[in-house]
């Protein structure tokens, strides 16, 4: 299972040497084990890094289990290092050698599906759900005291009671608070032991409203949606059902930080549209979220002294006068430099106002 430790851990190695990354797609819907196998010996049948392939292979013959929907491998014989990560999410296969491991894929899924939590409420009970890269970690349910309708008569048959719900009595709703209080208490718990990125609430349109209500707010603002689902629901059910939601909720947010980014470019304040403009501004260290379209690669410069990455080929570097060497991928280095400096990496998977910066841009800090 991927984490955020295996995403820093990567992050942070850089031998300097090739690091072949490999990600194969093994979704069973597609294809079987054999199927696989010819399409990763067609993907590594050109890279000249021989002790590497045969690492590569070696795990797919020997130690892959073929179980999940795809994988990422990352190998530096040179260095005698290897790691591999099965992953419950399908990704684009594809082979890329560079002096680091590969780590925009990886990125994305963390971001697209990771550390997120569904609650499913009713007046008596909570459900709770741990979901990460579409796979279920941890569940947990309370059950408080049944409630228990009147039979006949209403809430103003009642010495006393005028008005109300009928079939509701004052102990009825003593007992609704209180279980809806004490199911309050146990997400707030069981959200902050996950750590969770985002929450979905499932439930009825009333049960929902009074139960995020007794949420702190730090967790409320993580709400990203809401949905009718029966409490006793399968957790296949609700496992689809929030990843429906999580989409929705993405495509908004995209299309959100996107036109806070274009805003604050026009301004000339606070946002940045093209490739150089990104890459400067994650060199000053100035990046608050740094927005990338899905596979945008682009070619580009390293300074071989300082690490400085520009889409432009100068004599030598502004910042101290090393000459520069040419990588296929300068895109790739700026998320990696971006997350390395403690910045939000958004990929794009809508082409929402696309022409208008290209693919690659940044919403800056100040």
């Amino acid at each position: 299972m991927l984490t955020e430790s295996d995403l820093k851990q990567l992050l942070n190695y850089q031998p300097n040497r090739p690091v072949l990354s490999v990600y194969l797609n093994t979704d069973p819907v597609a294809g079987n084990a054999d199927v696989y196998r010819l399409k990763l010996r067609n993907m590594l049948k050109d890279i000249n890094l021989p002790d590497d392939v045969a690492a590569v292979e070696r795990y797919f013959d020997y130690d892959f289990d073929w179980s999940g929907r795809s994988v990422a491998v990352f190998s530096c014989a040179a260095d005698k290092y290897f790691q591999a990560i099965p992953l419950a999410i399908p990704v684009r296969s594809r082979v890329r050698i560079d002096n680091h491991p590969h780590v925009k894929p990886l990125a994305d899924l963390l971001d697209f599906y990771g550390g997120y939590g569904v609650a499913l409420v009713d007046k008596q009970g909570i459900r709770l759900f741990y979901f990460h890269l579409g796979e279920l970690q941890e569940e947990e349910e309370m059950t408080g005291q049944a409630i228990k309708r009147a039979k006949r008569g209403g809430a103003s048959s009642f010495p006393g009671r005028r008005g109300g719900i009928a079939g509701r009595t004052d102990h009825m709703d003593e007992m609704i608070d209180r279980n809806m209080k004490e199911a309050a208490e146990l997400a707030n718990r069981f959200f902050k032991d996950k750590n969770v990125r985002r929450i979905l609430l499932g439930g009825t349109e009333d049960n929902v409203s009074l139960f995020r209500n007794l949420l702190p707010k730090s967790w409320q603002s993580l709400i990203v949606g809401a949905f009718p689902i029966a409490f006793h629901a399968s957790k296949d059910e609700v496992l689809q059902k929030a990843v429906q939601i999580c989409k929705e909720a993405e495509a908004q947010q995209e299309t959100h930080l996107v036109d806070v980014m274009l805003t604050n470019a026009a301004k000339k304040r606070g946002g940045v549209l093209n490739l150089d403009d990104t890459l400067q501004a994650v060199h000053d260290g100035k990046v608050q979220t740094l927005l990338i379209r899905e596979g945008f690669r682009a070619p580009g410069y390293r300074c071989q002294g300082c690490g400085y990455l520009t889409s432009k080929e100068l004599k030598s570097c502004p910042y101290c006068g090393g000459s520069f060497q040419g990588i296929p991928d300068a895109a790739e280095l700026a998320v990696r430099a971006a997350m390395q400096a403690g910045a939000e990496v958004e990929v794009l998977h809508t082409d929402y106002k696309l022409k208008e910066f290209g693919g690659i841009g940044a919403i800056l800090r100040y």
